[in-house]
């Protein structure tokens, strides 16, 4: 078990951020605290994407030096989805801000339940 554990630690802390954002995510009534919870999510499947797609003794797929066997590179695969990742990540996180903002423009606060009792004051 601890064997298994110490080869493969970069997906043991991918799942314990994931962990860590979820529960932010969860837990907070800041709106900043929970955006900051769900871009740490992004970051541990981020994370557990490129442990997968790494395999040790082999390079970046970029044929140089005449070599174009495939068992000297990486899958390419994983690396492509997590730059795709961070762009959507990226653009999200710019949204949710702006729409924090907004909310807090109008409501004077970043706390989600004040928010909620303030939408109940007002009918909506």
């Amino acid at each position: 078990m601890g064997a298994n554990l110490f080869a493969n630690y970069g997906e043991a802390i991918a799942m314990i951020l994931f962990g860590i954002g979820f529960g932010n995510l969860l837990l907070q009534n800041n709106l900043i605290k929970k955006i900051i919870g769900l871009n740490i999510m992004d970051s541990a499947v981020y994370l557990f994407l490129a442990e997968k797609g790494y395999v040790n003794g082999r390079v970046a797929p970029i044929v140089f030096d005449g070599v174009q066997e495939v068992e000297a590179y990486i899958n390419p695969i994983p690396s492509g989805l997590v730059l795709t990742g961070i762009v959507v990540s990226v653009s999200v996180t710019a949204l949710m801000l702006s729409i924090t903002i907004r909310l807090y423009r109008r409501y004077h606060t970043l706390n989600l339940d004040e928010i909620s009792v303030q939408l109940k004051k007002e009918g909506l």
